[in-house]
This record gives structure tokens, C-alpha cells and sequence, in this order.
């Protein structure tokens, strides 16, 4: 059949003269491109049989005579063929249409937007009729359309037929944008969303760590709609685009070398490629021709299963593609369907010769330059583009958009008058029906397939997203194989759910085992975080080590996270620990050592004191006094032995033991040399002929001298202790090897303890002071001049004491604070008892009164 072609200069007369009653001058031609069958209802259909539309007449002063369209696409033919087979199953079904037949109006596109809406507008115009001087509202003789296969396509024909209310089932148009129902309200599909595809694909370059990835597209509605859903997938994650390429339509030989160039020389081994078969067969050729082998492709539904690319030719660059393909389905019968053509058996498809001769190599007229073909030729199932079933995909699309618009012609035709969804209740009027109600079915129908699939259409006219994981496997022949490794669905309750055979899997580069890196930056390890590099994407970064109170525990983190209160990080800034907590323990070295020399001071004491124990009632141990001499050894036992309470962890009880104990130790070891120093003093100095001071410093008047000072030293303590005690505090410190919890006995009040120390230094002076005033009696009794030289001992080491405690970090200040306690006690017992003992023990002929009286 011939279909009338309309020239675009009176689109405008149509818009307005099909509700108007305008007329208008219409100039047609006719072309011998379309399929017909007459019905009850006449489904029209779109599809690209040849992929070179004849080239315009620019000028527009002629008709272009014997413009034909150029390279015959089978896979295009077989769609077209699954329309009619389609039609004439449900016709075939009695019981599903009863009374009512279909019909079809199938025409060529030529793969361009021009003819593509040339051929739709003859669709819905009329067939058959010369249309010149003719009026344009004349009721369509086509109410819907299946198609187009191309995005620009069915957004040209969609937003032209929205003029006449005529919806369209396309079976591969699937940019996003045609979702838009304020654009497109009348626009149904069967091939679902690319936002859909743009999901899984996104999905699967973050299952796979693919952080850094090129995009290539074709310079069309399809590509460019697909990369912007992509790229707003991925919006949020990690990956980033390395490169963008857009292939032009002309094909240019310079422009797609200089694509192909720019993948290969990309650090990004992923490669994401937006294209339609014909565009995607155009730059593989290149890729080939420059060897480039080490890509992982992936590939979009529309080429995801074309076998013209899968040639054993392309292989070496393609094994290993992953693809995204629509749901394959096996359709019963058609493959014989397929198969039935003969052209000595069909005058009526115009499409048949050349089909004939594109799969036998023949030529059906003679004098061609080619062999004849006899017409007896046989179509074998699969052995050509046009009759492979394997993967029936797309054809699958073509098959349900048929049974949705059959589906929602016997919904209209099972309407009850008066129960209808028009205005009071109306049911459409099949002999007079208006595409728009054609679309109010189509929008509500839900049904299953005969091969058991669900179908419907949410609120944009799109399907449930359904589709195989396709990865390209090499036989052992050498062949190209696709084989399904996974699933994604997608609803419109979820995101989707993406299932892929990590096993089963061919990767770029025909590995099996293990899966490509295509990153930008390798990701940073725990311990380090990523610092972006100025002016480059985020995906580029430098990894930078946690600063110290920080980690990072997981690899490319983005930040470092500070540990909480109490713990710092670790030499590798991978954990949390619990902060060093600092303080002088027993079994620290130097805590072992202090105790160690605590310990033989409280030893050479209590042997000091048995050495004096044994010889009480000897002339130099009566001399000095004994029991003040015993007093005294006690005093410095206890002083040994304070110095242990300083070692260990500080708690309550300890910090108020150790200064109260070493306070009035000491308070006690200086109020008996005080004593002594006194006595000397006055039996020496200031004992005047017919006086007897001595009974003012006999033995009573000492014990009760040094129960005096001793006693103002506890009062002080018990003041101190019961107003602001000391306390265990922490305090923060930070050393080479970081921060750390210092534990120590904070004061409590600094007017108690100064007055603890004060009370001591006062003690200690005086003591000094008079002992330097008795420093020349007799040399045989040298008592004043050992306490003298004790004492100036002791002065000096606590003098020293003082900047060396103010300088000493962490456990180091208490170590200082023991070591000027055990040597003012070792210097107080070598200095005042050595000299004794060395008489007592070893020099026993001088410890005679008569010895000790010579002078």
C-alpha cells in the first residue's frame, strides 16, 4: 500500500483544521513504504526498516523524484513483523476480541526525524487519498501508534500528534524526559524509563568501586537524556566522570579517531556508553581499528544484545561488556512466523524483496549484476539477524505494546452504557472512536501477558524496569556469546534490586578473576583521609596521615574522626585507645627503685636502732641522750617509710596520708635535733658559775619541748585535712608519645600545705642556726657539729627541690618529691648516727667517760 506523506509547511493548516473545519492546500507524494491490513481498528506502527533517510531538497523548488531510503535493517524488520504477528494472534483469539478485528498500518522511519514524522502524519491522514484540495479535519483513520524506536523521534511525533489527541506505545524510546506528562500526557511505552537504567547502571559502578568512569553519547536526544539521568544517579557517590564524549551523527572519520584516542590515553578503565546500536557499531569500528583491548564497556539496553557488533572481528576490545538489556523473552510461534515469507507468495510488503536479497546475496530482477534468486530460498531460524530468536528483547517490547492497546480495546468494548468514564456515563462509540479514548483505556490497563508477564502503566505511561545483566562472553569457536549474570527490577515502591554472579562474570580483557580497578586515586588507607587535589574532581585526592587525636578505621575515609575524651589514637591512627594514664607505681622502674632504697634507709634505721638499744647504758649513748636518741630513730623510720605512700595510684586515703605522714615525720625527726641542739647550747654556752639552767632542759622538759612542736604540726594537719583536704586529680599532659592522664594529689588548699611545708623550713633554720652557734665546743663531743652538717644537707636538698619539682612533668614531680625526702633522711641518719655506730661497732676504746671528757 502507498501511505501519503505530508510536506511540514501545512502542519499548521492540520493543527488548525482538524477541530476548526479550515481546508487547506496540501502537496503529497506517494511512497511505497507501508504494511496494511484493514480492521475493525487500525494500529499504526513506526519502524526504522532502512537507517539512511534520502537527503532533503534544500532549496524547495522541486519534489525530490525516486528518493528511496538506503540500508535495510533487519532486526528494524523483524520488529515490524512481531507487530503483525501480534495482531494476527489476538484476531486469531475468538474469545478475546470477539466480533472485532484489528488492523495494521506499519511504516518505514528511515532512522530520521524528518521522515519519521512524515510517515506518522500519513498515519493519521488518511491512506489511499489524494488529499489535495482536500479537508483537513477529517477523523483519523489510524486512533494509535506503536512507536517510535527513537528517542528525538518520538519526541518530534509525540508533540506533533498531540494536536490530534492520538497516543503512541513506543517499544524503545526511553529518555526520561518523555515521562513528563505536561509535555506529553498521550505518550505510553513499553521499554521502561532510562532513569531506570541510569539506577542500575550507577548501582553497578559503586558495587564494583568503579570510582572514575568516561561517558560516551551519541549527539541525540537518547544519549543526552541518558548521560544526565546517569550522571544524576551518581550524584552523591563517589564516582566521577573522567571524560565526556559526544559522537556526532555524520560520523566524521577525524572526529572519531580523536574520540576513540581520548578513551584510550584516560587513566578510566570503565567506559559507560550511551548509544544505539548504529552509533555504538560506528565507534567500535575505531576502537578496533586503534586496538584498544583494555576497557570494560558498558553497555546500554539498546546495544547491550546486538549481534552486528559481537563479530568475532571486535572481541579482542569487547569480551568482557557488561550490558543492561531488556527482559528476553521466548515468544511462541514466532519464530515459524518469521520464517513463513516468500516473495512468490507476497506482492503486498514492499519491505520483502529487499529483504530477500540482503540475507541470500541475490537479486530478484535480472540484469542487476547479481545471481537470481529463485524465491524457493529458506529462512533458517537463526541463522540471520532478521530470524535469531535468541534474544528477543526488543521484539518482546513491540509484542506487549500490541496486546496493551488490544487490552484496552476490550476494555472500551466491555463498557456498560451508563457505567462509562466519560460524561454521564457514556461508553465510547466504536464507529465513531476518538483516539483520546483509546488513551483513557491504555492508561488503566493491567494485565498479563500470554507469556505470564504483568504489564501496566504508572503515572507517567512507563512500565515496571526489568532488566538482564548481559555479559559478553568468547566460545571456544571463537564467537561472540551473551549470557545473563544477574538482574535488575526496579518499582515503583523501590529504587530497585540489583543481583549479580560475581562468579559467572568475564571482565574487560577477558580476566575471570579479577575485577578491573578504574579509580582516580588509589583509595587512602585507615590512618589517612582524603585531601581533594585543587582542580580536579572529587575522586582525585592525595591521602593525608590523621592529625594525633584522630582516625580513620576504614579505608577511603573522607575525614578522621577525634577520639572521645579519655583515649587518643594509636601510632597509626587506626583506633581509639585509652589515653596512658601517668603515675609513679611500684611497678615502675624508678617506683621499684625509690622503694628499693626506701626500704634499706627503714632497714640501716631499725639496726641503728638496735646498735643504740644494745649499747643504751655506754657513756656516749647515755651523753647523747638516749631516748631523745631513740625519738629521733623513730622520726626517721617513719620519714623512710613516708616515702612509700607517695608510690601508687593516688586515691583519697593516700593523698591525705602522705603529706600528714611526711609533715609531722619530719616535724618530729627536726623537733628532736632541736632539742639536742638546745641542750648542747645551754650546757656549753650559757651555763653561768651559781646557775643550774640544766633543770630546764632535762629529759622532762625535752619530751614535752618536742611534743610541742610535733603537736602544732598535727593541729595543722587536722585543720588542713578536715577544711580542703588533698585529692586525687588528673591533669593532661603531652609528651612524644601524645597525651596522657597524669594522676596526682592535688593540695586541697595551698594555705594548708604551706603551712606544712613552712612550719618544717621554720623548724629546720632554727635548728641550723643553733647548731651553727655550738659548732666550736670540744672536738671529743662534736653532737652540734654533725647537726650542723645534717642540717645543711637538709636545707640544701629541699632548696634544690623546689625547681626541680616545679619542672618535673607527670609521675617525675612525685619521683623528685621521694627522692628529696629519702635524701634529707639519709643525710639526717649518715650524719648525726655513722659517727656513733663507727665508735660503738668498731672503735669501742673510746666510749669511755674519760674519752669523752678529755677536752
Amino acid at each position: 500500500m502507498h501511505i501519503c506523506v505530508l510536506l511540514l509547511g501545512c502542519l499548521s493548516g492540520i493543527a488548525q483544521g482538524v477541530y476548526g473545519g479550515d481546508s487547506c492546500q496540501l502537496m503529497v507524494k506517494f511512497i511505497p513504504d507501508s504494511v496494511y491490513r484493514a480492521g475493525d481498528l487500525v494500529i499504526g506502527g513506526l519502524f526504522p526498516v532502512h537507517v539512511k533517510a534520502p537527503q532533503p531538497e534544500l532549496e524547495y523548488q522541486r519534489e525530490k523524484v525516486n528518493a528511496s531510503c538506503e540500508i535495510f535493517h533487519q532486526r528494524a524488520y523483524r520488529w515490524l513483523q512481531a507487530m503483525i504477528f501480534a495482531v494476527e494472534q489476538i484476531n486469531n483469539n475468538t474469545d478475546f476480541l470477539p466480533n472485532f478485528t484489528l488492523g495494521y498500518l506499519a511504516a518505514d522511519t528511515c532512522l530520521a526525524e524528518s521522515s519519521t514524522l512524515s510517515a506518522a502524519m500519513a498515519l493519521v491522514t488518511g491512506q489511499d487519498v489524494y488529499l489535495e484540495n482536500s479537508e483537513c479535519g477529517s477523523v483519523p483513520t489510524v486512533p494509535v501508534i506503536v512507536g517510535d524506536s527513537r528517542t528525538s523521534a518520538s519526541i518530534t511525533v509525540a508533540n506533533t500528534l498531540g494536536v490530534f489527541d492520538i497516543p503512541m506505545v513506543s517499544y524503545l524510546a526511553s529518555c526520561g524526559c518523555l515521562s513528563d506528562k505536561r509535555r506529553y500526557p498521550l505518550f505510553f511505552r513499553t521499554m521502561a524509563s532510562d532513569a531506570a537504567e541510569a539506577k542500575a547502571m550507577a548501582e553497578l559502578l559503586r558495587l564494583m568501586g568503579w570510582t572514575w568512569v568516561g561517558l560516551v553519547s551519541a549527539d541525540d536526544d537518547f544519549g543526552r537524556f541518558g548521560i544526565q539521568m546517569l550522571m544524576e544517579a551518581l550524584r552523591g557517590t563517589d564516582v566521577c566522570v573522567a571524560y565526556y564524549e559526544i559522537i556526532p551523527k555524520d560520523y566524521a572519520k577525524t572526529t572519531m579517531q580523536r574520540i576513540v584516542k581520548n578513551i584510550q590515553k584516560s587513566t578510566a578503565r570503565v567506559v559507560v556508553a550511551f548509544l544505539i546500536d548504529l552509533d555504538a557499531k560506528v565507534l567500535f569500528e575505531e576502537v578496533v581499528e586503534q586496538n584498544v583491548t583494555d576497557k570494560q564497556w558498558i553497555a546500554s539496553d539498546a546495544w547491550a544484545t546486538y549481534s552486528g557488533i559481537s563479530v568475532p572481528r571486535n572481541l579482542p576490545s569487547l569480551a568482557g561488556t557488561i550490558g543492561f538489556a531488556l527482559r528476553r523473552a521466548d515468544i511462541p510461534g514466532l519464530g515459524p512466523f518469521l520464517t513463513r515469507l516468500n516473495p512468490n507468495l507476497s506482492t503486498t510488503d514492499p519491505f520483502l524483496t529487499e529483504l530477500w536479497e540482503t540475507l541470500f546475496g541475490c537479486s530478484l530482477s535480472a540484469g542487476l549484476g547479481r545471481k537470481l534468486c529463485s524465491g524457493s530460498e529458506d529462512i533458517e531460524t537463526g541463522k540471520s539477524v532478521y530470524a535469531d530468536v535468541s534474544q528477543l528483547r526488543i521484539t518482546y517490547n513491540v509484542y506487549k505494546a500490541v496486546y496493551a492497546i488490544a487490552h484496552a480495546i476490550k476494555e472500551m468494548l466491555s463498557c456498560e452504557p451508563g457505567k462509562g468514564p466519560f460524561s454521564e456515563g457514556q461508553c465510547p462509540d466504536v464507529q465513531k472512536l476518538q483516539p483520546v479514548q483509546i488513551a483513557h483505556y491504555l492508561r488503566h490497563v493491567n494485565f498479563t501477558t500470554p507469556l505470564k508477564e504483568w504489564i501496566n502503566f504508572d503515572q507517567n505511561g512507563d512500565p515496571p524496569a526489568s532488566y538482564d545483566i548481559i555479559n559478553w562472553h568468547v566460545t571456544a569457536q571463537g564467537a561472540g556469546q551473551f549470557v545473563t549474570v544477574g538482574h535488575f527490577m526496579s518499582s515503583q515502591m523501590s529504587d530497585g534490586q540489583f543481583h549479580i554472579d560475581m562468579e559467572r562474570v568475564v571482565w574487560g580483557g577477558g580476566s575471570r578473576h579479577r575485577v578491573p580497578v578504574s579509580v582516580c586515586s588509589s583509595p587512602c588507607p585507615p590512618g589517612t583521609r582524603k585531601a581533594v587535589q585543587k582542580g580536579r574532581p572529587v575522586c582525585c585526592f592525595d591521602c593525608l596521615p590523621c592529625a594525633d587525636g584522630e582516625i580513620s578505621n576504614t579505608t577511603g575515609s573522607s575525614e578522621c574522626i577525634r577520639c572521645p575524651e579519655r583515649f587518643w589514637s594509636n601510632s597509626n591512627h587506626t583506633v581509639c585507645i585509652p589515653q596512658q594514664v601517668d603515675f609513679l607505681s611500684f611497678s615502675d622502674t624508678m617506683g621499684i627503685i625509690l622503694s628499693i632504697v626506701s626500704a634499706v634507709g627503714t632497714a640501716l634505721t631499725a639496726a641503728t636502732f638496735a646498735t643504740f638499744l644494745h649499747y643504751r647504758h655506754t657513756p656516749l649513748v647515755r651523753a647523747n641522750n638516749s631516748e631523745v636518741s631513740f625519738m629521733l630513730l623513730v622520726s626517721l623510720k617513719l620519714c623512710f617509710l613516708c616515702a612509700l605512700a607517695f608510690i601508687g595510684q593516688p586515691v583519697a586515703w593516700s593523698c591525705m596520708l602522705r603529706h600528714s605522714l611526711f609533715g609531722i615525720s619530719f616535724v618530729l625527726c627536726i623537733s628532736c635535733l632541736l632539742s639536742r641542739t638546745v641542750v648542747v647550747l645551754v650546757a656549753f654556752r650559757f651555763t653561768l658559775p651559781g646557775q643550774n639552767l640544766m633543770r630546764y632542759v632535762g629529759p622532762a622538759q625535752q619530751r614535752l619541748g618536742i611534743s610541742i612542736c610535733t603537736l602544732v604540726q598535727v593541729l595543722i594537719c587536722v585543720l588542713w585535712l578536715s577544711l580542703a583536704p588533698p585529692q586525687p586529680a588528673e591533669r593532661d599532659s603531652v609528651d612524644n608519645w601524645g597525651p596522657k592522664i597524669i594522676l596526682e594529689c592535688a593540695t586541697g588548699s595551698v594555705v594548708g600545705f604551706s603551712l606544712v611545708l613552712g612550719y618544717i623550713g621554720l623548724l629546720a633554720c632554727l635548728c641550723l642556726l643553733l647548731a651553727f652557734l655550738a659548732r666550736k665546743l670540744p672536738d671529743n663531743f662534736n653532737e652540734a657539729k654533725l647537726i650542723t652538717f645534717s642540717m645543711l644537707i637538709f636545707c640544701a636538698v629541699w632548696v634544690a627541690f623546689v625547681p626541680a619539682y616545679i619542672s618535673s612533668p607527670g609521675k617525675y614531680t612525685v619521683a623528685v618529691e621521694i627522692f628529696a625526702i629519702l635524701a634529707s633522711t639519709y643525710g639526717l641518719l649518715f650524719c648525726i648516727f655513722a659517727p656513733k655506730c663507727f665508735i660503738l661497732l668498731l672503735r669501742p676504746e673510746k666510749n669511755t667517760k674519760k674519752h669523752l671528757m678529755a677536752r
